[in-house]
């Protein structure tokens, strides 16, 4: 397996290539056919999306060659000095192409007197320059900026998305994935396609046989294991509160990320609702998952929920609310599993 990094080999060439952001591509092409080229655009989204993919791919598609474009880390140049040296560059003219284009990543992080010094060119630039900001926190960009350029809004892609990419990116490395390893890596991915190849690629290269399971997942990305989930689930389902809490204890002593633990948590109940509700979702849940937990799913999604005080409550729509009201408890919390310990014993009477 090559050095390389998976998510800079893989990187998509041309439009086509582009997975998740069809609202924004099929502007952008429209915009090239016709010759309405903005002088500035704003890229915004979360880390992973595409953004700056996507600005390489525009300034090739209106023929500026590598020599004409700059790409600027606005990170580790916020100064308004930096901001001037790029003002005075702006001036001189292409070196083989018609335009000129300047990609700023991680825009948001210029300080107040660089965006100042930056308004002037942005506003009235050289008709052969083109400005891309990319941009995970659009909030912190000054509104003078914003309503001087084109803004697109990227979208975190789907599970299935990043599930089919880790796949066909395994296969073109000499891997094969398990199912249920491939939909961990895109569940473990968050909706960033580099990060669901960079934690490919650290599976890979863990892996001694090229044959990834589920488990050898858990053990190199420090997922929590399958039974410390299941049993969170079991303990809701059998109205157990000492086998809920024992099980987040055991993953807190496994120093498990318990927002990761409550995602996976979620992903799991979900999984069971739709197994109980939509019957032609089961063959596709089944390849998603290992056999074990296809089981224990089924069998709890198959079980009549009852009226509490009186019976087992079982695993119904309004435990899932109860839980979604405590994730977002999780990333603020003192003590990280806490939300999960209320929410357990909110649902356990």
């Amino acid at each position: 397996m090559t050095e390389t990094a998976l998510y800079r080999k893989y990187r998509p060439q041309k439009f086509k290539e582009i997975l998740g952001q069809d609202h924004i591509v099929k502007v952008l092409e429209s915009s090239i056919k016709n010759g309405n080229i903005a002088h500035a655009y704003i890229f915004a989204g979360s880390r992973g999306t595409g953004k700056t993919s996507i600005a390489r791919i525009l300034a090739k598609e209106i023929g500026t060659t590598v020599n004409d474009i700059s790409e600027i880390d606005a990170a580790s140049n916020t100064g308004v000095d930096d901001i001037r040296a790029l003002n005075e560059s702006v001036s001189t003219l292409p070196f083989e192409s018609v335009y000129k284009v300047y990609i700023l990543d991680e825009a948001h992080m210029l300080s107040k007197s660089a965006w100042n010094a930056l308004l002037k060119t942005i506003e009235e630039p050289p008709k052969h320059v083109i400005f891309i900001l990319a941009t995970t926190e659009a909030n912190k960009i000054p509104e003078t900026i914003i309503s001087r350029c084109q803004t697109f809004s990227f979208r975190k892609p789907t599970q299935k998305m990043l599930k089919d990419v880790v796949v066909a990116i395994a296969k073109k490395e000499g891997f094969s994935l398990e199912a249920s390893s491939a939909d961990l890596i895109a569940l473990l991915g968050d909706g960033s396609f580099r990060d669901a190849q960079s934690i490919l690629q650290k599976v890979m290269s863990a892996s001694k046989d090229k044959k990834i399971s589920h488990e050898e997942v858990e053990l190199v990305t420090g997922a929590p294991k399958t039974e410390l989930v299941n049993d969170f689930i079991r303990a809701i389902d059998e109205n157990n509160l000492e086998i809920g809490l024992g099980a987040i204890s055991k993953a807190t002593e496994a120093n498990i990320d318990m927002l990761l633990y409550f995602k996976l948590v979620l992903h799991k109940m979900r999984s069971i609702l739709l197994l109980r509700n939509l019957k032609s979702s089961e063959g596709k849940l089944q390849d998603e998952m290992t056999d074990t937990d296809f089981k224990f799913l089924k069998g709890l999604a198959d079980k009549k929920p009852s009226n509490p005080p009186t019976g087992r409550a079982g695993i119904t729509s309004d435990t899932l609310l109860t839980l979604l009201s405590y994730y977002d408890m999780v990333a603020k919390a003192y003590i990280p599993e806490l939300p999960l310990e209320i929410a357990l014993t909110k649902l356990i009477k």
